[in-house]
């Protein structure tokens, strides 16, 4: 990429939605066709404010808690995953559910258990109060102990430890993750990493490529919702590898007209839970003022998918089969 004085537009590859996400919405929306209208979510399904405005429009109801869905009702729980407890509550209320969680978190649910099984101690790498964090966290209460950055591994107490693991909310920045874990590992010796990388192979490519854009970028414009984790890491990665200014946009009509003073060069990217229809959103919006050259900087190839739900697939089987 050679810096011109050509206003242009360096677009991020990949970027928008991976396979979870995508698993996530589509669930929702064959529930909606499958079972009618309303279908209730637990939380939002995704963490994308257009995501969620569309499919209220279609009949979806979003809740906080599951003693708000009327007994009898189907629930939908989001792509972030729950407590066991909060199946539990779903059993007591007599309601029919279908589990949207993202395969990958499901992954790091079963390794809690498992490690916790196995008397360890678990250091979850993650924010407090994100929802991800909350449903890991419930697999094992009594064994995890919540790590919030680098600076939050003084407080850390364990049992033993020669017994410690650590593992990480899936949407975290790969590079504050393993600073927080290079102090952990100061603090015990001994910490177990898990059998595999716990943060999302979408997270990483996208971090990625807003690595390999920033440098050459006046100003980056991330694409989604300010309670989007991995969103928010992008516009914090793209500021610390060279981006000259960096904002975190729901929609176009959100890009002040002042971002773009003296700008040549936008890089444009999203997060893991956007649709494309945003991001074109914004090429729009930067196209009529002067930003209609786009260069596609791409860093990787995804082609990963994630079957739906064993609940919406074990319906559409069986109606499908009712019309041989």
């Amino acid at each position: 990429m050679s810096k011109t004085a050509q206003r242009r537009v360096l677009l991020a590859a990949p970027r928008g939605y991976c396979a979870g996400v995508d698993r996530a919405v589509i669930a929702v929306e064959k529930a909606l066709e499958q079972y009618g209208a309303p279908i209730y979510v637990r939380k939002q399904i995704v963490h994308n404010k257009y995501v969620v405005q569309t499919l209220e429009k279609k009949g979806a109801i979003f809740v906080d808690e599951t003693e708000e869905v009327p007994e009898g009702s189907i629930v939908v729980f989001s792509a972030h995953g729950v407590a066991p407890a909060v199946h539990d509550e779903a059993r007591a209320g007599r309601l029919a559910t279908i589990d949207a969680t993202c395969p990958l978190v499901t992954k790091v649910h079963k390794e809690a258990v498992r490690f916790a099984d196995e008397g360890f101690d678990i250091l979850l790498v993650g924010h407090e109060g994100h929802e991800e964090v909350i449903g890991t966290m419930g697999e094992a209460p009594d064994r995890i102990h919540l790590v919030d950055g680098a600076e939050d591994v003084a407080n850390v107490q364990v049992r033993d430890e020669s017994k410690v693991v650590w593992l990480s909310q899936t949407t975290l920045s790969v590079d504050e993750t393993m600073a927080t874990v290079g102090e952990l590992k100061k603090r015990f010796p001994g910490l177990v990493s898990p059998p595999s990388d716990d943060i999302c192979y979408a997270t990483q490519n996208r971090q990625v490529a807003v690595k390999q854009l920033a440098p050459e970028t006046d100003l980056l414009i991330v694409v989604g919702s300010k309670n989007s984790s991995n969103s928010v890491r992008l516009v914090e990665v793209g500021l610390e590898y060279g981006a000259k200014a960096a904002h975190l946009v729901d929609f176009a009509e959100e890009i002040r007209e002042e971002w773009l003073e003296g700008v040549t060069t936008v890089g444009l990217t999203s997060g893991a839970s956007v649709p494309e229809i945003l991001v074109d959103g914004v090429l729009e919006f930067l196209a009529t003022r002067g930003y209609d050259t786009v260069e596609t900087v791409k860093t990787a190839e995804e082609h990963l998918t994630f079957s739906l739900p064993k609940e919406l697939r074990r319906d559409l089987r069986a109606e499908a089969a009712g019309k041989l």
